[in-house]
């Protein structure tokens, strides 16, 4: 399995250690990306790893002499940016966390770094795009916590719309007088219901916020 890890001149022997410890770290779906090795230009026997999966990134660093090996990992979620600076050996490749925290290995091959920077990228743009995905349920959740009060708010401005105005008594007896402002008055609710449904639409597309939403159709139900 270590050969899909070496095609860019990593140290097998230090792909090896950092493969076997990441078997024993790996949860439920979670796979290995990638295996970038520091190379330094003089004495290289112990070198820093990174490890990318498709829930985190892991850096190790060799401990006891190389006997052990100790590891820090970060969650995508948790990763603000992540960058790599290419110098005349090597490469430093770094990643910034929300809480501030920075972590780093410098002398990397090139080529390895900027397949990490790549597959970074790709991990943080996916997470962004879950992030999206949970931020529009949350915002439908609360239309719908809106929306189940709306029945309630309407009908207590239905029976102002349905009220006719009150004749005065005639001075003489005469037939009952009919009043056509109840029936003038009958498709206001319905064109009230049409403006609110394209209120709550561009709400749920995201176009307007929650307060704008909650502000607009009281205006509308005030106009009643």
């Amino acid at each position: 399995m270590i050969e899909n890890f070496l095609k860019d001149e990593q140290d097998p022997k230090a792909v090896e250690k950092v493969y076997l410890r990441l078997v024993d770290l790996l949860t439920t779906g979670e796979e290995i990306l990638y295996i970038a090795v520091q190379k330094k230009p003089l004495v290289n026997l112990l070198p820093d790893c990174i490890a990318l999966t498709n829930k985190r990134i892991l850096f190790f660093t060799p401990a006891n002499l190389g006997l052990s090996i100790k590891f820090v990992d970060f969650v995508w979620k948790d990763i603000v940016d992540v960058y790599t600076k290419e110098e005349i050996i090597g490469a430093i490749f770094s990643v910034k966390t929300t809480n501030g925290a920075e972590m780093g290995v410098d002398y990397l091959p090139k080529v390895q770094a900027r397949k990490l920077y790549q597959y970074a990228q790709d991990r943080k743009e996916s997470e962004r795009e879950a992030r999206r995905l949970r931020d529009l349920e949350e915002k439908r959740a609360e239309s719908g916590a809106v929306q189940f009060e709306t029945p309630a708010v309407m009908a207590s401005y239905q029976p102002i719309a349905q009220q006719a105005p009150v004749a005065a008594p005639a001075p003489t007896p005469a037939p009952p007088v009919v009043h056509e402002e109840p029936v003038a008055a009958a498709p206001k609710p319905d064109e009230l219901t049409e403006k609110l449904k394209k209120l709550r639409t561009l709400f749920d597309n995201g176009l307007i916020s929650q307060e704008e939403y909650n502000a607009k159709k009281l205006e509308l139900l005030n106009d009643l």
